[in-house]
């Protein structure tokens, strides 16, 4: 038999906006997406003697030796990485593997566990975690000053 609690009532349906009314529009906002960040990779095989300028997120698993500049990006010495280098320069640097040399980094650089950082570092925070080497001064950067009400 037909029962009219399940079906709901037709005039209900008629009442709501269409979906393609503005009032439907507004109701919920059709979000994008945000768009994927790019981020370049030099696999455990890679070999490169030379300067490297990236305008994107870099992850280094090979071995590096030259200067290397991500500036307003993120790096990253993985694991399996090596760098040997007379600068780095990246807004967040990430060391997993091995790195000497100089780092500059405007925001962030994180040492992590097993890593070896021998190099002088120039940033505005630090982390170290157990486990990691680190041999190198530390040049902390005040960031803006701050404004008196």
């Amino acid at each position: 038999m037909w029962n009219k609690r399940n079906e709901g009532d037709p005039r209900q349906a008629a009442t709501a906006p269409p979906p393609s009314s503005p009032a439907a529009t507004a109701a919920a906002p059709a979000r994008t997406p945000d768009p994927p960040k790019s981020i370049a990779i030099l696999g455990p095989s890679v070999v490169v003697k030379g300067d490297i300028r990236s305008e994107e997120d870099l992850t280094i698993e090979g071995e590096v030796t030259g200067l290397v500049e991500a500036i307003g990006y993120r790096l990253t010495i993985g694991p399996k990485g090596n760098l040997q280098t007379s600068g780095v320069k990246a807004r967040e640097i990430i060391v997993m593997g091995k790195m000497k040399g100089s780092v500059e980094a405007t925001e962030k650089v994180y040492i992590r566990r097993d890593a070896q950082l021998v190099g002088d570092v120039q940033t505005a925070g630090i982390v170290i975690e157990d486990g990691a080497y680190f041999k190198g001064g530390i040049d902390i950067r005040k960031g803006p000053p701050i404004k008196e009400a």
